[in-house]
């Protein structure tokens, strides 16, 4: 029996980059072999074990077939006499088809077990598929865009990207499961440069297919003066950008990359004005979380932002009283720590533009903090207890004592 660190472990130490988990391989063995060393069994699929100190997974070296359709689309074989080299075959990219074997002291050896050009491509700064494989599992798409958000400076190969088009073309992509899109897309929102993995996913075609309505949006244009960029989708990309530098949450991520999906539907005749679109944003945005069951936290937040982020921009020229109905609307009386990232997706929109855009002051934020402080500072139970006979004005007067507030923390309207 021997035992093999590979993929993504080898890769990142060959980087320079942090080591978080190993993943192991071993060779010659059996399942009763790796029980009876004391390695809990915990793979459904195929043998995966737990190691009985550390925890870590070792799978048995395994080769697999395509059967059907989509991701779970495999059946597996197992045996001791599969080889490390028909194992490492069967996954992505080369740059993850390398390995090192693990030693009786737990290092690792010196001897890089490199079968299918690995190192090359590593230093090439390239994704190349390790073989024809690849085609039979739709999930590697997304996560080949997801590495060019992380990597970036890396590019796909070329007869890559080709493999990849015909998988769109032949419909793959299609049986790609909702909960396996969004886990992909959520972590790739999370790298350093988001826009790289939509860069990728519409080279190959399959942008279309998993987000419509985000696809829709390149090529639409926007007012010069407001969006230098004037492309929809160019914008939306900086807009996401600019989010991943500030380290946003993924629900300020997910808010910035939806909040003007309505643009792709905006009618020719009135463009490059889109009169409306924050509502038509919103409507596209329901079918598309519940498609890909997209989690509540990050739902509501883009809905808020998507509904509101014209109003919070021009929020200059409110005075107390429509500040205090916006900040109602975005429900930030409550929930003022969503109001926080309500603020950050709509600064990143206000930002992730050409020009001098990106280091323009962003006032509205200082602004509406004040008035939520000003707002939340009144007791509405006292308010309310001055109503306890009519309970019908309760509503009415601890608005109009927010509002009162608001005004008296001087936060006029910039026109007044």
């Amino acid at each position: 029996m021997k035992i093999y660190a590979v993929g993504g472990a080898i890769r990142d130490a060959m980087l320079g980059l942090p080591v978080k988990d190993r993943d192991y391989v071993v060779v010659g063995a059996t399942p009763e072999e790796m029980v009876r060393q004391g390695f809990k069994p915990v793979g459904r699929d195929f043998p995966v074990f737990l190691h009985p100190e550390t925890r870590a997974e070792y799978a048995l070296a395994r080769t697999e077939r395509k059967t059907a359709r989509g991701y779970h689309g495999f059946s597996f074989y197992f045996a001791p006499e599969v080889t490390l080299e028909e194992d490492l075959a069967r996954r992505d990219f080369t740059i993850n088809a390398m390995a090192r074997e693990v030693m009786p002291d737990d290092s690792l050896s010196d001897e890089l077990i490199d079968p299918y050009g690995g190192k090359r491509d590593l230093d090439a700064r390239l994704f190349r598929h390790v073989g024809e494989a690849f085609a039979e599992d739709p999930v590697r798409i997304l996560r080949c865009a997801r590495f060019a958000a992380r990597f970036t400076d890396f590019s796909v190969a070329d007869e890559t990207l080709v493999l990849m088009r015909e998988m769109t073309a032949n419909g793959e992509v299609d049986a790609l499961v909702a909960e396996r899109v969004w886990q992909e897309i959520s972590r790739g929102l999370m790298e350093h440069r988001p826009s790289r993995m939509f860069d990728v996913l519409r080279a190959a075609g399959a942008l279309e297919r998993i987000l419509p309505e985000l696809a829709q949006l390149w090529g639409v244009p926007q007012r010069a003066d407001f969006h230098p960029e004037v492309d929809t989708g160019v914008h939306v990309m900086m807009v996401v950008d600019y989010a991943a530098t500030q380290g946003y949450s993924l629900p300020v991520r997910f808010a910035a990359l939806t909040h003007d999906l309505g643009k792709g539907t905006t009618p020719e005749d009135v463009l490059p004005r889109h009169i409306g679109h924050e509502s038509r944003s919103v409507g596209l945005l329901g079918p598309l979380c519940t498609r890909l069951r997209v989690p509540v936290e990050c739902r509501e937040l883009a809905q808020v932002v998507a509904r509101e982020h014209g109003n919070i921009h021009g929020s200059q020229k409110f005075g107390a009283a429509a500040l205090v109905r916006l900040l109602e609307r975005c429900d930030a009386l409550r929930k003022p720590d969503r109001f926080v990232e309500v603020l950050q997706a709509c600064e990143a929109d206000a930002r992730g533009r050409g020009g001098d855009f990106a280091s323009a002051p962003y006032p509205q934020r200082d602004r509406l903090m004040a008035a939520l402080a000003a707002a939340r500072g009144i007791d509405a139970g006292a308010v309310a207890s001055r109503y306890a006979d009519n309970p019908a004005k309760i509503r009415d007067a601890v608005q109009a004592a927010r509002i009162e507030a608001v005004e008296a923390a001087g936060l006029r309207a910039a026109d007044e």
